[in-house]
């Protein structure tokens, strides 16, 4: 693997149980809140998610490695070309009623214009996330 491969990383505090927050990432009816309502998701090891950001295309992630209220792991199989190879992951963490989320996009063949956009755009995700698991 070559190690120059960019990767994105994001990190947040959400003042929400890490069950909470593990159940929005992995069900239809979370990423359906805070990311596209358009989508077909199911917490299963092996499943490939489908989300639909009204591009034209469809973005699906294989899900990977699923461990309950801790972990999460995607690796994308169609979207963009650029993401094709991608793996995503979300490391949870509970301590005194606050979620520590960290956040990986990695395997990234290059740093592009697209992935400094979609860098902010996982912060932004990450900000509806906290928002939509601390209401």
């Amino acid at each position: 693997m070559n190690k120059a491969m960019a990767a994105i990383e994001q990190i947040n505090y959400i003042k929400s149980p890490s069950s909470k927050i593990y159940k929005t990432l992995t069900t239809q009816e979370g990423l359906g809140n805070i990311w596209t309502p358009k989508l077909k998701v199911k917490p299963e090891i092996g499943f490939v998610n489908e989300f639909d950001f009204d591009e034209g295309y469809l973005t699906k992630m294989k899900v990977q490695e699923l461990k309950e209220n801790k972990w999460v792991l995607w690796e994308c199989i169609d979207s963009d070309p650029e993401w094709v190879g991608t793996k995503v992951s979300f490391e949870l963490s509970e301590n005194e009623n606050v979620t520590t989320i960290v956040l990986k996009h990695f395997d990234w063949k290059e740093m592009t214009d697209f992935y400094r956009w979609c860098n902010y755009n996982w912060a932004m995700f990450l900000w509806r996330l906290k928002k939509y698991c601390e209401k």
